[in-house]
């Protein structure tokens, strides 16, 4: 099993499910025995009834009632004195218990359960001849992080909402409990806001993309373009819920906006006029540092927390080039009238006014490393993806961060050395490279074990431009970052490495076009694209300067 769990115990016999096979639930289990049963339905064609707590979906003296829940039925119940996440799944030829110290870990209960009925349990539609039977076992689980998120780039190469539930749906399969979607970029803005309809009139289209990457890189002379309204974004929201994952919305500021700059000029610092970037990479367009500016974001997410639950909401931060703010004279007098001497303190200032606003909100800022450069309200968390220098830094100012480094969390780098590798860019980042990372290495001091929430694996989509190759540079190194995130300290390669056949399995049932061990089929490749391969070494030294300025 994949995650690896923390005990799992093999017992005597078999279970084997039936038409007549009945789930029963706790009302708090509810959620997920539906789940569970609209799973099992999909791949089996049993139409197992759905119980309550008492046994009975019907009042007990109704004309045929049901009989109450007894042998060969499952029964999921949640205990709460277990941590929320947390699962026992004890399956016995008489019936199947699941346990949860809350419907997330009898979520997780259930989909144990999926797994040790086979691969063919996670197909859409039912096959001819198929006996359903599992293991005898019992397995105490638990997550080793709170945290385990997925960041997803939809900004780049817009992806279809019902692209976006299928990876929710391979998501849940490896128990990633967070997915950060990346709404807007230079190259798009991807999230309908109401009061700004040019941001998505204008903001979600351009002209053509960049194709492959470095000095030999060419513009493929295709439009693309795409948004998500708002009922979008909350189904999409409900859906994961449904799966255990809680989505976290990011919008750029205050660089990363030239689609926004080109929906409304009067946001940058030259007026434009701009268009949405058909580039990839950093340019040095910037929002403008007048109040109306900040206001204008101010609302943006105002609109952005009405359809995101979610307590963290990410601000990027990230990559905002200060050389307009220098040469400005505008920028220059507002920075003299608040007191602010250099372009990074004015970076700092902005991205404080935001993080008040969704602080007085409730909420909880989220941003990557950058926002270190200046003071953050208490309750902000850090994302650390340039090495984990950004981490040190946070966890000695007293935030919570999480850990992307992009040596380890970086799947659209390439996977291999390989001339047929598809589109060399980044350092190599094997299957194994992955497996190997230890977020918290032996000699990790108290207050990094205090405020490390967990980890996450990004997708960044320049090229990543299809469904296919999203699916090919994600899976299966997602398996490995499920075992460094779920799973309790300790590598076993060999072990994973047995292990990996099933989950290739189940992949196959669920149609993932995953890049296989011996390297990409003839048809996952992109001969005559060109990239831009970086050396391991020298990207960490490159790593090392950037972050040479955050202080403790």
């Amino acid at each position: 099993m994949i995650p690896r769990p923390r005990e799992q115990r093999a017992g005597d016999g078999r279970f084997a499910l039936r038409p007549d096979t009945r789930i029963a639930a706790a009302p708090a289990a509810r959620s997920a025995a539906l789940r569970l049963q609209r799973d099992l339905a999909a791949a089996t064609g049993f139409e197992l009834p759905l119980l309550g707590e008492s046994g009975l979906d019907t009042p007990p003296s109704a004309p045929g009632a049901p009989r109450p829940p007894g042998p060969g039925d499952i029964d999921l119940t949640i205990d709460d004195r277990m941590p929320r996440e947390a699962y026992r799944l004890e399956v016995a030829p008489d019936g199947v218990r699941i346990t949860g110290g809350r419907d997330a870990g009898a979520f997780y209960g259930g989909q144990a359960f999926r797994r040790l009925l086979g691969p063919d349990a996670f197909r859409r539609a039912p096959l001819p001849g198929r006996d359903w039977t599992a293991a005898a076992s019992v397995i105490d689980d638990a997550p080793r992080f709170a945290w385990r998120g997925f960041m997803l780039d939809v900004a780049r190469s817009f992806r279809p909402k019902h692209e976006v539930l299928r990876l929710i749906d391979l998501l849940a399969l490896h128990r990633v409990n967070v997915l950060q979607l990346h709404l807007t970029d230079d190259q798009g803005w991807r999230m309908e806001i109401r009061r700004y309809p040019r941001l998505t009139e204008v903001g979600a289209w351009r002209r053509e993309s960049q194709l492959g990457h470095g000095p030999e890189s060419t513009l493929d002379g295709r439009p693309h373009g795409g948004y998500y309204t708002q009922d979008d974004l909350r189904e999409i929201v409900a859906y994961a819920a449904e799966r255990a994952i809680t989505v976290v919305p990011e919008i750029e500021t205050p660089g990363h906006v030239r689609a926004a700059l080109a929906a409304y000029p009067e946001l940058g610092v030259t007026g434009g006029p701009y268009e949405v970037w058909t580039g990839y990479g950093i340019n040095d367009d910037v929002l403008n540092a007048e109040e109306s500016t900040v206001e204008f974001f101010r609302n943006v997410f105002d609109e952005v927390m009405e359809v995101f639950p979610s307590e963290i909401i990410a601000v990027g931060g990230d990559e905002a080039r200060k050389t307009q703010w220098a040469l400005d004279a505008r920028t220059q007098e507002l920075m003299r009238e608040r007191g602010i001497e250099t372009p990074n303190e004015l970076q700092a200032w902005f991205i404080r006014q935001l993080d008040d606003h969704l602080t007085t909100a409730g909420r909880r800022l989220y941003g990557w490393d950058e926002v270190l450069e200046g003071p953050l309200a208490a309750g902000a968390v850090v994302a650390s993806w340039r090495g984990i220098r950004g981490a040190q830094v946070a966890v000695a100012r007293g935030h919570d961060v999480v850990l992307c480094p992009d040596d380890f969390a970086y799947l659209d780098y390439r996977q291999s050395d390989a001339a047929e590798e598809p589109i060399p860019v980044g350092t190599v980042l094997a299957l194994r490279d992955v497996y190997d990372f230890e977020p918290l290495p032996v000699g990790a001091d108290d207050a990094m074990r205090r405020h490390l929430l967990g980890v996450q694996a990004n997708a960044w989509t320049e090229h990543l431009d299809t469904a296919a190759r999203l699916d090919y540079a994600v899976f299966p190194r997602l398996a490995a970052f499920a075992e460094v995130a779920w799973s309790a300290p300790g590598k076993d390669w060999r072990g994973f490495a047995a292990r990996l056949p099933e989950q290739l399995a189940i992949y196959d049932a669920m149609g993932v076009g995953y890049r296989p061990l011996a390297g990409a089929h003839p048809w996952q490749q992109r001969p005559g694209v060109p990239g831009a391969p970086r050396d391991k070494a020298e990207r960490l030294a490159e790593l090392a300067a950037l972050t040479a300025d955050l202080l403790e």
